[in-house]
């Protein structure tokens, strides 16, 4: 099963303890999931699956969506397309209710491991702009585009996804896709830092290949003695042990020297080598 199912299976148990919730919730699977003909709602067959919490709400609300009375209830107006009523999302619970029956209907949400894409494509204009007002009220902030005749709200963002899973009572697949950020997080960082290892690993590898090309120049020019005592202490040392750290390599001298004496003492090798290679 998609994860974008398994939400959905989660959603379609959740059930709002207030009759004003549920009412919320019935209104936005009305309003997108079918149409009227003839003053019999029907639901558009690629809906199917939500028929299951349609029937549950409309048994428990003991309502009629064919009837005047039905859909006065729903604040649903019947014109060429189904115009909800801002009356059924003025509570909080309501908003995320409506916001609930909005996903069931027509909500998809892409597999955490392959990537963060959450949206609801809408039919109707205004009922995408309703979603992303009622997403805005819980400081969320969902995009809208069109593609093909529809409008799609959607997020992008993981942490922003989340919060809408929560806000929609899908906490299953919020913990899920949590310990999927989670579990990408530690690799991200893992990767990170083996590239950085990698990276100062090949620096030092370069800079060892360097010095030695100088200390080498230096015994072709003028020989070892031309150095201090200091300087040739360090250079005999860099001879032997090519690819050792300056730290380590600053440990096998006799009294030891710190990292920084050592890069200090390459460097005014290099500084003798890069004057030879002048004159």
């Amino acid at each position: 099963m998609s994860f974008s199912r398994r939400v959905k299976e989660e959603l379609i148990v959740n059930m709002s303890p207030s009759r004003h919730c549920r009412l919320a919730e019935l209104a936005a699977i009305v309003a997108m999931t079918g149409h009227w003909e003839q003053d019999q709602w029907i639901m558009d067959l690629e809906h199917e699956y939500v028929r299951e919490k349609q029937q549950k709400l409309i048994k428990l609300l003991a309502i009629d969506v064919n009837s005047d009375e039905g859909r006065a209830g729903l604040k649903l107006k019947r014109t060429d397309t189904v115009e909800v009523g801002r009356q059924i999302v003025e509570r909080a619970c309501c908003k995320q209710a409506f916001l609930r029956g909005a996903f069931l209907s027509v909500g998809s949400i892409t597999n955490p491991e392959k990537g963060y894409h959450m949206e609801l494509a809408c039919d109707d204009e205004d009922i995408a702009r309703l979603i992303m007002t009622l997403f805005g009220a819980f400081s969320l902030e969902p995009k809208l585009i069109t593609r093909k005749k529809y409008y799609v709200v959607y997020f992008k963002d993981g942490s922003q996804i989340t919060d809408a899973l929560n806000l929609l009572g899908a906490h299953k697949a919020l913990m899920e896709m949590e310990n999927v950020r989670i579990l990408k997080d530690v690799r991200n960082r893992i990767n990170r830092n083996v590239n950085c290892e990698t990276a100062n690993s090949n620096k030092a590898v370069k800079a060892g290949v360097k010095q030695q090309e100088d200390i080498q120049l230096i015994i072709e020019k003028r020989g070892l003695n031309y150095l201090s005592d200091n300087l040739r202490e360090i250079a005999k040392l860099r001879l032997e042990e090519p690819e050792l750290p300056l730290k380590e390599l600053g440990e096998l001298l006799q009294p030891p020297l710190g990292k920084s004496g050592v890069n200090h003492r390459l460097k005014k090798i290099s500084e003798i080598a890069e004057e030879l290679r002048r004159n």
